[in-house]
């Protein structure tokens, strides 16, 4: 059950957070968690705890690659406490 103080855990709330915080140019993120069924973290609803984040930022700038994805990863912070498993991270 979502409510607005929990709203659902999905690939746009994910992708409004990254543009709240990163202003990407280049955005798009992917639900991945039907592909993760009987993986550890997988939520048996079938969506909402593994994703794929394809992002460009000015903010990333000339940052190391490991700076970049802290970035994104302090972003969804509020999503991976709510139970987000995994975050694959492109870098564009």
């Amino acid at each position: 059950m979502t409510t607005d103080l929990h709203p659902a855990i999905t690939a746009q709330a994910l992708a409004d957070s990254l543009r709240a915080a990163l202003a990407p140019t280049t955005l798009e993120v992917l639900d991945e968690t039907g592909h993760h069924a009987g993986h550890a973290g997988a939520n048996p609803s079938g969506s909402g705890s593994h994703f794929r984040v394809r992002i460009a930022s000015p903010l990333f700038g000339h940052l190391p690659r490991v700076r970049q994805h802290r970035l994104v990863y302090d972003a969804l912070q509020e999503w991976i406490d709510r139970g987000v498993h995994a975050i694959a991270i492109e870098i564009l």
